[in-house]
């Protein structure tokens, strides 16, 4: 597993920290987007924002 793997899962462990302790009825649906892709791009390594921001012309 590469550091950036490890990355996005510890980045979507904290928002899914984040949605637990603010309640699963409180939180709007929005914030579970990014959360469920860091999750995808922690277990297959391809990371939809990043292809996004690359198509963009980011770097």
């Amino acid at each position: 597993m590469s550091a950036q793997r490890m990355l996005f899962f510890n980045v979507a462990a904290l928002l899914f920290a984040g949605i637990v302790l603010s309640g699963w009825d409180q939180v709007h649906w929005l914030l579970y987007l990014p959360a469920g892709m860091l999750v995808f791009a922690g277990l297959t390594g391809i990371c939809p924002g990043l292809m996004l921001y690359r198509k963009l012309g980011l770097k």
